[in-house]
């Protein structure tokens, strides 16, 4: 367990029919059908399917700067299944022991992590090694909590959050509600595109939070950037 580690995830998702029309009758039914009859409201976790799964990890070197070591964004589709995504993720999670930093992870990716686990019979011990479902730890930072004081009335969001900040926020004209339209025509690339973008805004308004806090100082705040800047030029 170590509090020098950190790992940013983000996931996108797509609707679950075949979990929806297990669950509401509609067993056999065309795709069609059963997509209708979900609607057009977001779903309820367990009726999501991990579409995208991204993550960025950094540790905290002795001179208190952060630096960025990894930025993951596998997609489903060709050889790469959900299955293969979640046990990767899990697993990476058991051996580092990492504390986790999400925007709206409380509410939305931790739950979806855990049916989507357990949809698939995956073993995921590293999720309970750290108090990861506890709302009010460090453990989990999710930084919508956070910074809204717990009270869903104030909650803004990434976007709005991001741009406010000075931040590039969202890629124009994307958003979450656009990732199934993004999937069922085979753009994975540009999902993975867009996840890798919320997963480095929420790293770096974590990092503007934890110099808020007194936890980095301003020379380390500004090199940690620095250093993302640089790993993000190294990728592209």
């Amino acid at each position: 367990m170590s509090d020098n580690l950190v790992l940013v995830f983000d996931l996108e998702t797509v609707p679950d029919l075949q979990a929806y029309a297990a669950a509401s009758g509609l067993v056999g039914h065309p795709e069609k059908t059963v997509r209708e009859q979900m609607g057009e409201k977001f779903p309820r976790q367990i009726f999501h399917r991990i579409a995208c799964l991204g993550s960025l990890l950094a540790d905290r070197g002795n001179d208190g700067v952060w630096r960025t070591t990894a930025l993951e964004a596998p997609t489903l589709g060709g050889s790469t299944t959900e299955r293969d995504m979640i046990q990767g993720f899990v697993d990476r999670i058991a051996a580092l022991e990492p504390r986790l930093v999400t925007f709206n992870g409380t509410s939305f990716d931790l739950p979806v992590l855990r049916y989507r686990a357990m949809i698939h019979s995956i073993a995921a011990p590293g999720l309970a090694a750290r108090r990861y479902f506890h709302r009010f730890t460090e453990d989990m930072v999710d930084l919508c909590d956070l910074l809204s004081g717990y009270e869903a009335h104030h909650r803004v969001g990434l976007d709005q959050l991001a741009r406010v900040l000075g931040l590039p926020g969202k890629p124009e004209g994307v958003d979450g509600s656009s990732v199934e339209a993004m999937f069922n025509q085979g753009r994975q690339a540009e999902i993975a595109a867009y996840c890798r973008s919320d997963v480095v805004n929420t790293y770096r308004i974590w990092l503007r939070h934890e110099l808020f806090a007194g936890r980095l100082g301003d020379a380390e705040f500004a090199a940690s950037e620095k250093d993302l800047a640089a790993f993000l030029a190294r990728q592209s």
